[in-house]
């Protein structure tokens, strides 16, 4: 008995510690978002200080900020959106009909790093005239998200029965009709789980739109940049900024926990 409560208490206190190392961060973040540029470089405030909101107020009368959310708000959601429309079918098909060398192409192209692409991309992109455009950036986005979604769908796929499928062919309902209302609806978890894992990565994606945004399409990480000055940083506008792009992101993430569990879960008992 004793050595139960032992164990319960260690284990107990490392996940505590493990707590603590991962939300320190954001709870210092989240603090010095409210700091001077002063407080936030004096180690006596790191606890005890008098909040200020001008860092918030600074970054969206002084930098526009609101415009920044709208353009990754429309690049994340049209990305993932073209992903799902593509990926979803893709997924169906290579589950189905066993195409494991293109799931293979598939897992390399979802491992591959992403700066691989940006040189062919800049070229391309420069030529059909799309640098500093959300055509360009909801393109190179998609490259990243469309293999990400197929992979996490195959499993989900593959575990749908076939003679539930068959059923509703001899019942008159066409191969679409069966995808769309049988074969999606059960498959929910799953579509919300990496339709969100892939709009959070086009959310901070920092490299692809660094190299192919400009002023017309700049987008939240490459707003927080410019907080980093080549001789100071803007510690509390710079910590106020991080928020603004992460706060939304935990929210998104709570509000689907259900089904970001269970699709996860559910992925890797069928995978």
């Amino acid at each position: 008995m004793k050595t139960k409560v032992s164990a319960r208490a260690v284990y107990s206190l490392l996940n505590v510690l493990v707590l603590v190392f991962l939300l320190f961060p954001f709870a210092w973040m989240l603090s010095a978002s409210f700091k001077s540029q002063i407080q936030v470089l004096n180690p006596e405030d790191l606890f005890v200080f008098v909040p200020t909101i001008k860092n918030y107020i600074s970054v969206f009368h002084d930098h526009d900020y609101l415009k920044y959310m709208t353009s990754s708000l429309i690049v994340g959601a049209l990305s993932t959106t073209g992903a799902l429309v593509l990926g979803l079918p893709a997924a169906y098909s290579i589950a189905k009909y066993r195409m494991q060398g293109v799931a293979v192409v598939i897992l390399v192209a979802k491992i591959l790093p992403g700066i691989s692409y940006l040189v062919p991309w800049y070229i391309l992109f420069n030529k059909l005239h799309l640098i500093d455009t959300y055509v360009g950036l909801i393109l190179s986005h998609m490259v990243i998200g469309l293999p990400f979604i197929m992979w996490i769908m195959i499993p989900f796929f593959e575990g749908f029965p076939r003679e539930v499928e068959e059923s509703s062919w001899i019942d008159g309902s066409s191969r679409i009709r069966t995808f769309a209302q049988m074969v999606l609806p059960v498959s929910l978890p799953g579509i919300i789980t990496s339709s969100l894992l892939a709009f959070i990565f086009s959310w901070n994606n920092f490299m692809f739109s660094f190299i192919l945004s400009g002023e017309k399409t700049k987008t939240l990480p490459i707003a927080v940049y410019n907080f980093m000055g080549g001789t100071s940083v803007d510690w509390g506008g710079l910590m106020a900024a991080a928020c603004i792009i992460t706060i939304p992101v935990i929210l998104l993430a709570l509000l689907t926990q259900k089904y970001v569990v269970s699709g996860l879960s559910a992925g890797a008992v069928k995978g």
